[in-house]
């Protein structure tokens, strides 16, 4: 589905991203996983197209269709190729309402009926309950689901999610990684997460990429994901 060979990335003289290769298999759930300041939300952003890249490859291909060179798409146009992205922080508009959050990205999109699709209130059924009030109103929880929701009525191939679970509590985190099974295995969704460590059981989720000084220095499944490499590049 979009794969990424030799990525480079610099912020004027300093290199953030060093050859970086990855490949998202349709339908799996792949972490990129790092320590703070790996490159893990930079890389999100040259995905996105809100970062250019110094040199290498990205290609994006959906089942049926001709394969895309992404870098010839600006970064307007990601979002209307399929790609959903949950930026860290969620970054909700607080003084909309719930509805209108979800509404405002509907014109981004390729959901040409410019509903809200069933899924998205069947997954989050807070949402509905208060999409009348102010964004700004709901809890940190509450804002997380409207984040997600907000990427999902675009009606996305690849959803991206960057540090979706942040500081929150166990049983907040235990919800998220309940919605990413459930988008990846109800929903067919491709997903890709960022954390800095890996914040749910091996179930919830396929493969991983370690990223270490912009690096990817190691992937694979999640059962290869063992003590000694989690101690070399996760552990603080």
């Amino acid at each position: 589905m979009l794969r990424l060979q030799a990525v480079n990335q610099f912020y004027g003289p300093k290199q953030i991203l060093r050859d970086v290769n990855l490949e998202l298999p349709h339908g799996r759930c792949t972490y990129v996983l790092g320590r703070n300041g790996v490159g893990k939300t930079t890389l999100v952003n040259c995905i996105m197209g809100h970062l250019p890249i110094a040199s290498g490859t990205m290609t994006w291909h959906l089942h049926g269709e001709a394969e895309l060179n992404l870098l010839q798409h600006p970064v307007e146009q990601r979002a209307a190729l399929g790609i959903g992205y949950v930026p860290q922080g969620r970054q909700v508009f607080s003084q909309l309402s719930v509805d209108e959050n979800l509404r405002v990205a509907l014109l981004a999109g390729r959901n040409k009926s410019r509903q809200v699709p069933a899924m998205v209130y069947e997954l989050f059924p807070l949402l509905h309950n208060m999409r009348h009030q102010r964004a700004g109103d709901l809890s940190e929880s509450g804002q997380q689901q409207l984040a997600i929701a907000r990427a999902l009525v675009l009606e996305p191939e690849l959803l991206i999610l960057d540090e979706p679970t942040g500081s929150f509590q166990s049983s907040v985190v235990e919800e998220i990684g309940l919605n990413i099974r459930r988008l990846q295995h109800e929903f067919g969704l491709t997903l890709l997460v960022m954390e800095q460590q890996l914040p749910f059981p091996p179930a919830v989720g396929d493969r991983f990429c370690l990223l270490e000084g912009g690096h990817s220095v190691a992937q694979g499944t999640l059962d290869q994901l063992d003590d000694s490499l989690i101690q070399t590049y996760l552990a603080v």
